[in-house]
């Protein structure tokens, strides 16, 4: 499924972020960029070494990322130039704030993509692994994320989103189609 906003291609697609030919791909990171499970772990593990080294480099200088942050790294290994690391809200822990701060690592990383050059990127479900986000909570809220920074800034020219499991594709499908129908 795809749509068009201000220019700017938003799409979904089933698989695997790691194997996507774009020019980022967003990783669900935790607030110490030290690699883990899930999405995270799989970009680790694909990318190599080279994206573990600038994440500690961040670290050191910063402490921690926050909850709704956003940095970026070298692709390493991956066809994705650029890795742009953003930690999404833990659900139980973020009570009436949860939204917002998915809103914002939404946002901060399509500003990273921006500020970095890049006319591609390619987002997981941010928060709905471990990290017990609902992912029909989470969908709308990454898709109107999306669709009002595309309508404001006019980039990047792509964003897609990337859901593993089938179950995951046919929510976000329901989501953006009914943002479609909006404004």
């Amino acid at each position: 499924m795809e749509v068009e906003w201000n220019g700017c291609r938003v799409s979904l697609v089933r698989g695997d972020i790691t194997q996507l030919a774009v020019d980022g791909i967003v990783n669900a990171a935790n607030s110490h960029l030290a690699g883990g499970g899930g999405v995270d772990g799989a970009i680790h593990r694909a990318g190599g070494p080279a994206i573990m080294a600038e994440c500690r480099d961040v670290i050191r200088r910063i402490q921690r990322l926050p909850a709704g942050a956003a940095v970026a790294t070298t692709g390493g290994n991956l066809p994705a130039k650029r890795v742009i690391h953003t930690v999404g809200p833990i659900y139980a822990q973020a009570g009436g704030d949860a939204p917002r701060l998915l809103a914002s690592a939404y946002r901060r990383s399509l500003e990273v993509a921006v500020q970095e050059g890049l006319k591609s990127v390619a987002f997981p479900s941010i928060s709905t692994g471990i990290y017990g986000y609902p992912i029909a909570e989470a969908a709308p809220v990454a898709i109107d994320t999306v669709r009002r920074f595309v309508m404001e800034r006019g980039a990047p020219a792509q964003v897609i989103f990337c859901l593993f499991s089938e179950g995951d594709y046919e929510v976000y499908r329901e989501a953006l189609g009914k943002a479609a129908g909006g404004d």
